[in-house]
């Protein structure tokens, strides 16, 4: 019989390099590898200080996930490698992270993470080491397309990961494998146990990897110190209604913890990190007929998108999607025109482009040119 977790384009019994975060998806990923017959090697990145994180719960990549990692390794027969990406992962990632809320806007860390480190370093380590392709546990589907591979939404709308991974480039997903990408999460906790993984029960990362207690804030604040000076919330008419203790408490779209009262709903509007102003106003005036997308990394030719292309959009990962139109600017930036208004476009998070459940590329949304 054959086995439904064979690669395609990766030859029977070949070197493959599996991510493994500690986690019930990773480890179930090596072992689907391992029972499929591919000669595994795992390897694991320590991305911080894991003697600090080891007993935080709610992380991945901590101390307590390298050490789980090893011992599904070790259960499983094949080599463990760690690599210490600490100075990479602060300078690509959590800096980014801070000064991106410095800068007024609400950043995507797991972006940065896979685009900066992951599908970049972890990437380059397989293929020195002779892996054929390097697997890891993202729910999203990699399919054949007419000319290079595809990178597709899970077949669980509920797990679906491609919002994440908008940066990987073309090459990158030509080496990439995601065996979980058609599977429910319910039967990978099924296989977990039927391997008798010690993983199989353990919980899903919740926060931010270097923010297990949800406390961002103090985290910008220890990485940029005066991140939490205080300043004016002031009306978009000019009036000052109140202060604040750092713009970084502050998102775009806000309603609730504004610190003010007022007669009318009221939200975060604008954030003006020079001034350390955070601007308020109504509903309606968070209204976006357009945006300005930068860095945008395409999974189709650019040329196809010279005219407007009618599409769906993601502004956030937990965003239904929708209609709208993308057009290819100059400088790796694009151009997306809603269908309708839309509410709460925060600086800082991903635009990214579907047609169907392909991914057909996405980038950041811009402070400057966003029009209402």
């Amino acid at each position: 019989m054959t086995n439904r977790f064979k690669l395609d384009g990766v030859a029977d019994g070949s070197l493959v390099a599996v991510a493994m975060s500690g986690g019930v998806d990773s480890s179930v990923t090596a072992a689907l590898m391992v029972e499929a017959g591919y000669q595994v090697i795992g390897i694991t990145l320590q991305l911080y200080d894991h003697g600090q994180m080891i007993d935080k719960k709610g992380a991945c990549c901590a101390g307590q996930d390298i050490y789980d990692a090893r011992t599904v390794a070790d259960k499983l027969g094949f080599p463990h490698y760690v690599l210490d990406y600490e100075s990479v992962f602060k300078q690509s990632v959590m800096d980014d992270f801070a000064d991106s809320y410095l800068n007024g806007e609400t950043p995507i860390p797991c972006v940065r993470c896979n685009q900066k480190v992951k599908f970049k370093d972890l990437l380059t380590t397989a293929q020195d080491l002779g892996a054929q392709a390097l697997i890891t546990g993202h729910y999203v589907q990699r399919l054949p397309g007419a000319q290079r591979s595809e990178l597709h939404r899970a077949v669980d709308p509920t797990r679906d990961q491609s919002y994440f991974l908008f940066t990987t480039t073309q090459d990158q997903l030509d080496y990439l494998r995601f065996p979980l990408g058609g599977l429910p999460k319910t039967e990978t906790r099924q296989h977990a146990h039927r391997f008798g993984l010690k993983v199989a029960d353990k919980p899903d990362s919740q926060d931010i990897c270097f923010v297990p207690n949800g406390n961002y804030a103090a985290v910008v604040e220890r990485l940029r110190p005066g991140a939490l000076d205080a300043g004016e919330i002031v009306h978009m008419d000019g009036r000052v209604l109140g202060h604040h203790q750092g713009i970084i408490n502050y998102t775009v779209g806000q309603r609730k913890g504004l610190g003010i009262s007022a007669a009318e709903p009221l939200y975060v509007i604008q954030i003006e990190p020079t001034l350390k102003q955070v601007i308020i106003g109504p509903k309606e005036a968070l209204a976006k007929h357009q945006i300005l997308v930068r860095e945008v990394n395409w999974l189709e030719a650019a040329e196809r998108f010279q005219t407007p292309q009618s599409l769906i959009v993601k502004i956030r990962s937990t965003h239904p999607g929708i209609a709208a139109t993308v057009q290819n600017l100059s400088n790796n930036e694009a151009l997306v025109e809603f269908a309708v208004p839309e509410y709460g476009v925060s600086a800082g998070q991903a635009c990214v482009f579907y047609e169907g459940t392909r991914v057909l590329g996405g980038g950041w949304i811009s402070r400057s040119n966003q029009k209402g």
